[in-house]
């Protein structure tokens, strides 16, 4: 994998794939700043650079780190009070790459995406986390609503993030009712359609953002910004 720009080549050469970083290139601007001091640098042109990663936002650096390492299920549900983000079918790595980012800064347990029908953690995830995803452990499931069950068996209480709610399901209740006490999974779902009807029947509860103007939704990621603070505010303020 090749990633690109100058916080995610940052993030990578002082994260979990730090061993992996084969090669960096960057131009001559790009290659004078202090974080690429003891690192192999090989000076290129910036179309050179953009013709290796394949885009014009590289910021005049990129690198080859390797394939990504996804976290196991069980390293996440492992921690002590874990607050873990789960994305039902979110398909733009631009999307994931944001809510990874909020969910870093917030200091979440790690992430948690579908195999199929999803955003992976590509180059471009990776440049518009600004290289969270290098800290932040991202796991990958088979069945989300199956993760959801084994999260409910290790203590942790499932919160979907809906809007209506959604069918043969209770109404949300409003995103500061609950306390966020102990585990916690935070869900939610696609740019689109949401949560799907088996992942919001799993969720213990539903919990909905007031939207008091005239547009309907919020867009995931700052619906996921908006929760996240939210939770870490609940939290903290219970000690």
């Amino acid at each position: 994998m090749i990633i690109y720009g100058r916080n995610p080549v940052r993030e990578a050469l002082r994260g979990r794939r730090a061993a992996s970083v084969a090669d960096v290139w960057a131009t001559a601007g790009a290659a004078r700043e202090p974080w690429l001091e003891g690192s192999a640098v090989s000076t290129a042109s910036a179309e050179e650079i953009e013709r290796r990663c394949g885009s014009s936002a590289h910021q005049g650096i990129c690198a080859d780190v390797g394939a990504y390492p996804y976290a196991s299920v069980e390293q996440l549900l492992s921690q002590d009070s874990p607050l873990i983000v789960a994305l039902d079918q979110v398909q733009d790595p631009q999307n994931l790459g944001a809510i990874c980012r909020t969910a870093e800064c917030a200091g979440a347990s790690g992430l948690v995406i579908p195999e199929r029908r999803a955003a992976e953690v590509t180059p471009a995830a990776c440049k518009a986390s600004a290289g969270a995803v290098e800290h932040l452990p991202v796991a990958r499931v088979r069945n989300m609503a199956d993760f959801l069950a084994e999260a409910g068996r290790a203590g942790c209480w499932c919160y979907g993030a809906s809007a209506e709610g959604a069918a043969g399901v209770r109404p949300p209740v409003a995103y500061d009712a609950p306390d966020y006490s102990g585990g916690v999974v935070l869900v939610l779902g696609s740019e689109g359609s949401g949560l799907r009807p088996r992942v919001a029947k799993a969720c213990d509860e539903l919990i909905a953002l007031p939207l008091l103007g005239r547009i309907e939704s919020l867009g995931v990621s700052a619906a996921a910004a908006a929760l996240l603070y939210e939770i870490l505010q609940s939290r903290r303020a219970r000690g």
